[in-house]
């Protein structure tokens, strides 16, 4: 696992100088930036991690906040993300590092040092830089390779799966990962198919697996297989499981966790983890007074998921699935929760 780190410039940039701190050269536009640098507020010299940089929209936005006594640690295992983190580290306003892993093992790294930063946040799912790059295969719009890594240095790829997994395997995949309806005949037809090496191969055999009424209307078809075998290539939901609890172990009292999701399968587990440390006391109503001992140890800063609005719709509609959900550190775990 590999980690950088560069110091802040010698002088500053002004934090209304964003023409010193300009964007990447891929147009990227970070979803919910604004709804998120409100609820993690950060301030001049406070430590962040970005455990998603992607385009390091996000992080150019939390580095003119927290300034030159701040430090910005961004996590991303895309190495094409590593390349795009020099170009911001060149002019960054504060100090920055970067570990290049998945962001569960990064931030276990962040924990082994003994690193207490003030926020952690995560932009989930993929980037709209690794869907604009054809040849990664992420996209059914593009004929491409099927690959679909995040970290292009992994094994396991898109056609590893459609191609080697049994027909059970593969319909069980797209039934937990992409919530397809059709995942059976689906998986079928793929089968039947094989050997498919593109994108295009892959969206045909979708087709066909599943009724002709069902091509039509409610997105494209292939939808729903193509993110089940991103998650199932990325390991992204056990990837998730990991790095919410790391995270929060890693805030002190007042510290702010934020993640940005886009379906339900991400939202969900985070949307519970936060619940239950915001949750207190769980004895039963008759009892007349507490016995479980259980004291809240966050407090919800998004008591419903934030939502992108029509004008962030209008200039960004990827956005349009996103929801933001915020918690503040008020209390250590007590035994009863720990």
């Amino acid at each position: 696992m590999a980690a950088r780190a560069h110091a802040a410039p010698a002088t500053s940039t002004p934090r209304s100088s964003r023409a010193n701190f300009p964007l990447m050269a891929t147009e990227h536009k970070p979803v919910l930036a604004a709804e998120l640098m409100r609820l993690l507020a950060p301030r001049a010299g406070e430590v962040a991690v970005d455990c998603t940089f992607g385009g390091g929209g996000h992080a150019r936005l939390v580095a003119e906040a927290i300034g030159p006594s701040g430090t910005l640690v961004c996590i991303d295992r895309d190495p094409d993300a590593e390349a795009r983190y020099e170009a911001f580290a060149a002019n960054a306003p504060c100090r920055t590092r970067f570990i290049s892993s998945d962001f569960a093992a990064g931030l276990r790294t962040l924990r082994g040092e003994g690193m207490r930063p003030e926020m952690a946040y995560m932009d989930l799912g993929m980037s709209s830089m690794q869907v604009d790059a054809w040849e990664r295969g992420f996209s059914y719009s593009y004929d491409a390779p099927l690959d679909m890594r995040m970290d292009t240095r992994q094994k396991l790829s898109a056609a590893d799966i459609v191609n080697e997994w049994p027909e059970s395997r593969l319909a069980q995949a797209l039934r937990r990962f992409g919530e397809e309806r059709y995942a059976g005949g689906i998986a079928r037809e793929i089968v039947r198919r094989r050997p498919l090496a593109t994108t295009s191969e892959l969206v045909d055999a979708v087709k066909a697996g599943m009724p002709a009424s069902a091509r039509f209307g409610g997105g494209h078809p292939a939808k729903r297989t193509f993110q089940a075998i991103r998650i199932a290539v990325n390991g992204e939901l056990d990837l998730l499981e990991d790095a919410l609890p790391t995270a929060w172990s890693l805030l002190p009292m007042g510290g702010r966790l934020a993640a940005i999701s886009f379906h339900s399968l991400e939202d969900r587990p985070v949307k519970q983890f936060l619940a239950e440390r915001a949750k207190g006391c769980v004895c039963p109503p008759e009892l007349p007074v507490c016995v479980c001992g259980r004291e809240p140890e966050a407090e919800l800063l998004t008591r419903r998921a934030v939502a992108p609005g029509p004008d962030e719709l209008a200039a960004n509609p990827r956005a349009r699935s996103a929801h933001l959900r915020a918690a503040v550190k008020i209390a250590a775990p007590t035994e009863a929760t720990a």
